[in-house]
């Protein structure tokens, strides 16, 4: 049994406190209101109003909130002093790099590693949530075990924030293919053909991917664009920022990147 802590019990955080529970892992998780406190009890996990609290007794620290901004704030040198030395922080979220990479910089004594996700709460509840970690080989070894209770694969993609450069490169593809899609869609209608079937026929040809799978599923793009821009835009942002900030290109991914987040 591992003792761990964690922040950000929410729509994806939340499921995962579940499947640590039942993983039979001692967990702990942030609740900073009564309703949240009470909505953690019923994941079964024991809730704790503060941030310090969370991370003195915990071997693992898992963070799943939204953006870098709230990564740092969570990260703060003093809860991360709090941490036992030889605990291992773990950040889901994805952003860039640099956080969990100045956050390491500030936390000598502790472990971190960089585990954004792909998938949704589906498939959390299914232990089959896909992670790209980056961090020290011995310390991806020993959180392995807990990150199992809802992630498969595991994929241990290189250091300290490679996780979240393979998350960044993916999404930026993703959206890219999204706008490659369009086109098609496009293209389909000149000839004559609707969306809804060209998308379903796609799913069967060699043009076939998991985008357009999920593409297919909610019958158009703009339909499937609508749900999931919030999400990819923010990333979208991400990478693009991180490729300046390197005087990096995107090259032909960005040329029908605009495409595929935009309704």
């Amino acid at each position: 049994m591992t003792r761990v802590g964690f922040v950000g019990a929410g729509r994806m955080g939340g499921p995962m406190v579940s499947r640590l529970v039942e993983a039979g892992h001692e967990v702990r998780a942030l609740g900073r209101t009564d309703e949240k406190r009470r909505a953690v009890a019923e994941l079964g996990a024991q809730p704790v109003a503060g941030l310090h609290d969370i991370a003195r007794d915990a071997d693992v620290l898992i963070v799943c909130v939204f953006t870098d901004e709230q990564v740092a704030q969570v990260c703060s040198p003093g809860v991360l002093a709090a941490m036992s030395p030889g605990s291992t922080l773990v950040v889901h979220t994805t952003g860039s790099p640099r956080t969990v990479q100045t956050v390491a910089a500030h936390s000598p004594n502790i472990d971190v590693l960089d585990a954004p996700v792909s998938g949704g709460p589906h498939n959390i509840a299914a232990g089959a949530l896909t992670l790209f970690v980056g961090g020290p080989d011995d310390a991806v070894a020993r959180v392995r075990p807990v990150l199992a209770a809802y992630g498969d694969p595991i994929l241990h993609v290189g250091p300290l924030g490679a996780g979240q450069a393979v998350k960044l490169t993916n999404n930026a593809l993703f959206a890219a293919q999204i706008g490659l899609l369009r086109e098609a869609v496009a293209l389909g209608d000149r000839f004559g053909v609707g969306e809804a079937e060209l998308l379903e026929a796609i799913t069967h040809g060699s043009g076939a991917s998991t985008v357009a799978g999920f593409v297919a599923a909610g019958g158009s793009v703009d339909t499937f664009v609508e749900r999931t821009s919030e999400f990819i835009g923010k990333d979208v942002e991400v990478v693009r920022k991180i490729a300046a900030e390197l005087g990096e290109a995107l090259g032909l991914l960005d040329d029908v990147i605009d495409a595929g987040i935009q309704s």
